[in-house]
């Protein structure tokens, strides 16, 4: 099948849909007779596969682009503006509205894409080409698939005896502070967000007199990753950049952690992490810079984590 066929075919099938979709289902009882389509919600031009949205130059239009905080589905509300100035402050699904007694079609569509870009975050890698990109040197933790990682956390904290060797060989020893990149949960958000922080970072950094320099990346990462990498290298200050667990609201979250001369079997409160790394939270050339003054903070006071004030 070529792909003119193909297109054709696509053509095709979303045709039916819209055909399938001309009516939409009302469950019984949900509406009285006197009630409109649009009193009840239901809006023919809203829905993804009607005529309204139908490709165009061969394209289905993308329902992520849709802003969910500027979204209002709720027609004839008693104070559209005051919902309007909640939803501001929360990326919560407000104001989504109903068919009958069910979702509208668009609102359940953009959930199952947001729930698909969670998924694809976690099960994807980090391309070869970005790390390359940004001259990272790749090394593994010991779990050999997504699977084993997501199913064995341990093994992602260390690595083999032969990693441990060329990490050993490879990063200049006793540096004041070792930067790594690690996967985590979310390849998205090292895509995302490295290509941004890691310069704002430097260049804080260089305010304090202060660098780094070889950037390991580390496929198949836990946080626990950099208490080994610690003990390697002598850093006193190693910072991990990792991808967070993704949600509906993003899949490009990333976390930094910071510890003072980590060691194998660190108790998690002597980290020192900052969250929420993406444009809907911290933007990352803005933590960047933040994270290189709680460097030279750790430096200066010799401890992280809650002994930290």
């Amino acid at each position: 099948m070529d792909e003119l066929q193909l297109k054709e075919l696509i053509r095709s099938f979303l045709s039916e849909m819209e055909t399938e979709t001309a009516q939409p289902i009302v469950p019984a009882g949900s509406l009285s007779d006197e009630e409109s389509e649009e009193s009840a919600g239901i809006s023919y031009k809203t829905l993804p596969n009607s005529s309204a949205s139908v490709i165009e130059d061969d394209m289905i239009p993308d329902i992520t682009e849709v802003d969910i905080q500027e979204q209002f589905l709720i027609p004839n509300a008693i104070n559209e503006e005051a919902y309007r100035k909640i939803k501001k402050f929360t990326p919560a699904r407000l104001g989504l509205w109903r068919a009958g007694n069910r979702y509208k079609t668009e609102t359940v569509l953009r959930f199952r894409a947001d729930h698909a870009a969670a998924q694809d975050a976690v099960f994807s890698y980090v391309s070869e080409e970005f790390v390359k990109e940004l001259g990272f040197i790749p090394v593994e933790t010991c779990a050999s698939s997504k699977d084993e990682y997501l199913t064995r956390p341990d093994l992602g904290r260390i690595f083999p005896e032969e990693t441990q060797k060329f990490i050993k060989e490879t990063c200049k020893p006793n540096q004041k502070v070792q930067v790594i990149v690690g996967d985590g949960l979310s390849s998205s958000a090292i895509e995302a967000n490295a290509k941004d922080f890691l310069p704002a970072l430097k260049q804080g950094l260089k305010m304090f007199g202060l660098d780094y320099n070889e950037v390991l990346f580390i496929k198949h990462a836990r946080v626990g990753a950099m208490d080994q990498i610690g003990q390697l290298t002598g850093a006193e200050v190693v910072c991990m950049l990792v991808g967070e667990r993704p949600g509906l609201v993003t899949a490009e979250s990333m976390s930094v952690y910071l510890a003072y001369r980590p060691t194998v079997g660190m108790a998690e409160a002597k980290r020192t992490v900052v969250s929420n790394i993406q444009k809907g939270g911290t933007p990352a050339v803005e933590a960047g810079a933040y994270v290189a003054e709680i460097v030279k903070k750790i430096l200066d006071n010799k401890k992280s984590g809650v002994d930290l004030k």
